[in-house]
């Protein structure tokens, strides 16, 4: 096992890794920004390195100075959460070069699969379903308008570098496919420095399904259950549960065995996510996470398998810990994106809090570096924290979370917690009716009202 572990993130990410490496007795060293001096992660580390100031790309996104902070500390691993620097090949490489462990999967894995294309083609290979749509970047108007026609309007366009929604546009026609195509890249372009695009089947009503695995490079793998992420807004994940209300025992077989099986085809190293677009009992590849995802504690708290325990054990060398078969799932976990937004604009909120209460018992757990007193900067995403939930089964489930919304107090910045003491109540939401436009469409009609 490691000696000593450098997170480079912030945030409640930083605190969750910082914890797994304390319960495994590996030292930690946090590196910071200067709006971060006072965060939890830096006053909770063994050693933390300040590596610039407030923008991400000074500091949280700075290589030079996370592997100076590496070489000043001693530290021979690095963590990278999510976001930030966590699916970064070129950052993979530069750590193995400097003979620092970069705990994730190989910098070719992330390549290939941070690229959409190249993740689509990769996916069809290994056997996973895919949309049906364009086999690389759509080049000129005239194959646009063909590959269009072929696939079934409406289609979607999206950037083969995309990500969180930028770069994606809808045309229902041929007279719509080519605007479409236009303002799809020029975002794309303006967002990644990346202007290709490619073109997939537009499924009107699924449901967002991801598939959690894990594999030891070695070419062994497994999958750890699945995770319905449907409730979103402009493609942003907002309400997460595990299992999804939207699938039977031998749907969750199959993708399950589809998934572990790709991952062992490709020696996969580490702890991914596989996503998929599920319609009328049809699974569609979308895209592969390979990081730790923001949404698996509720994965956690339904198998009481420690992912951050396991990435730290197969980046060692070690084995997955678990067997296919071993893997058992206990009732129903959701989890909740509390962040520092206007709950009906969404306009961030960065400021003090000046009065904080996260709610506690039995099978809740809060994700969070905040505190009372803490300043919320405006320099990164708005996250406050993470309200997760466990019950025998969904509707405890619900129960518990809707008591635990109602104990949750942050002052002092707006924050979305009136969303979800909204949504808690809605009919859809008890009875799992809902797919990945469905938060949209209520947000729309609200407005409207």
């Amino acid at each position: 096992m490691f000696s000593k572990v450098l997170i480079a993130n912030r945030g409640e990410i930083a605190l969750r890794v910082l914890r797994a490496c304390k319960e495994l007795g590996i030292a930690t060293v946090a590196v910071h920004s200067t709006a971060d001096t006072d965060a939890m992660h830096v006053r909770l580390a063994d050693e933390s390195v300040c590596i610039g100031p407030p923008q991400a790309s000074e500091s949280y996104l700075n290589i030079p100075s996370i592997v100076a902070a590496c070489e000043i500390t001693g530290a021979d691993a690095v963590h990278p959460g999510y976001g930030f620097l966590s699916e970064n090949a070129r950052f993979a490489e530069i750590l193995a070069a400097h003979n620092i462990v970069f705990i994730g999967p190989t910098a070719e894995q992330i390549r290939v699969m941070g690229d959409k294309i190249e993740a689509k083609r990769a996916a069809e290979a290994l056997g996973l379903p895919v949309v049906p749509g364009s086999k690389g970047a759509v080049r000129d108007e005239l194959e646009l308008k063909r590959v269009a026609a072929e696939v079934g309007y409406p289609v979607l366009i999206k950037a083969s570098a995309g990500g969180g929604g930028r770069g994606m546009t809808v045309a229902h026609s041929e007279a719509e496919v080519v605007q479409a195509a236009s303002r799809a890249r020029a975002e794309a372009k303006a967002a990644f420095g990346n202007d290709e695009v490619y073109l997939e089947r537009y499924l009107k009503t699924p449901r967002h399904i991801e598939i959690q695995v894990l594999g030891d490079g070695k070419g062994d793998a497994v999958a750890i259950g699945e995770r319905d992420c449907s409730l979103q807004r402009r493609h942003q994940k907002v309400w997460e549960e595990a299992r999804s209300p939207a699938l039977n025992d031998e749907e969750r077989e199959r993708i399950y065995a589809v998934c572990a099986n790709a991952m062992k085809g490709m020696s996969y190293r580490g702890a991914g996510t596989i996503e998929f677009l599920y319609d009328e009992g049809e699974f569609f590849f979308i895209e592969m996470n390979t990081r730790l995802q923001v949404e698996h504690p509720v994965t956690e708290m339904i198998t009481g398998i420690d992912l951050v325990h396991a990435q730290l054990r197969v980046a060692a060398g070690g084995g997955l810990g678990v067997r296919q078969e071993d893997i058992r799932f206990q009732g129903h976990a959701i989890e909740c994106r509390i962040n520092a937004e206007h709950p009906e604009t969404f306009m961030p909120s960065p400021g003090t809090i000046t009065h904080y209460h996260p709610p506690g018992g039995l099978g809740v757990r809060v994700d969070s570096a905040a505190y009372q007193g803490y300043r919320i900067p405006s320099h990164y995403d708005s996250m406050i924290g993470k309200l997760i939930v466990h019950g025998n089964t969904r509707a405890e489930c619900l129960m518990r979370l809707r008591r635990s919304l109602d104990e949750f107090v942050v002052d002092g910045v707006h924050s979305t917690l009136p969303l979800f003491r909204r949504l808690i109540h809605h009919p859809d939401i008890a009875a799992g009716a809902y797919d990945i436009h469905w938060l949209e469409n209520f947000l729309a009609t609200k407005e409207a009202a």
